[in-house]
């Protein structure tokens, strides 16, 4: 079974994966919502540079977490992870750098066996791997919220991007997920 490379996040009912100021305090996590048994069909993640500063090495304060979020953090590092980057270069002992040759090198990690690849984001990463095509399976988690303003999940698309759904399911906290996969 080829690997899938699959975008999945939150995002608001007016189309934004943050607040203007970077807040995701609106993201709701419930374990109904299952993202343990998503981060179980990845093995590999692909980050933007300032996500990955932001989230790559995340670990809660010990005393103010929970075991199910301490739980979820380990296996969120466990993943083996590619941060694509400009600038910063070379490999670190949590992550392998991604500078140019995006196409070849992502279709290369695709190409070997394993899971799923979560495209973790942020948004640039996410417009240009929609431009080269190379996101299989979009999980889109709409919140019901709407903000206003903040950074949009969809910029700079170039195309029309023609998707079939897949699947959906609807939350008891009211997020509805929706599953598109590419044609």
């Amino acid at each position: 079974m080829e690997r899938k490379i699959v975008l999945d996040l939150a995002v608001t009912l007016d189309g934004f994966i943050e607040g203007k100021n970077g807040e995701i305090d609106w993201c709701i996590m419930d374990a109904e919502m299952g993202f343990h048994h998503f981060l179980n069909s990845i093995d590999t993640i692909f980050y933007g540079r300032k996500s990955y500063d932001l989230w790559g090495q995340y670990t809660p304060e010990l005393e103010h977490a929970d075991d199910s979020e301490k739980e979820l953090w380990e296996a969120f590092h466990s993943k083996k992870k590619y941060v694509f980057s400009r600038t910063q270069q070379g490999t670190d002992q949590n992550a392998i750098y991604i500078n140019d040759q995006i196409l070849e090198k992502v279709n290369e990690i695709k190409n070997k066996p394993g899971k799923n690849i979560w495209l973790y984001g942020g948004a640039s990463l996410i417009t240009t791997f929609i431009h080269l095509d190379l996101v299989d399976e979009f999980r889109l988690s709409v919140h019901p919220v709407v903000l206003g303003e903040g950074k949009p999940l969809f910029e700079d698309i170039k195309q029309r991007l023609n998707l079939k759904l897949v699947h959906t399911k609807t939350f008891s906290s009211g997020v509805v997920q929706l599953v598109y996969r590419h044609n």
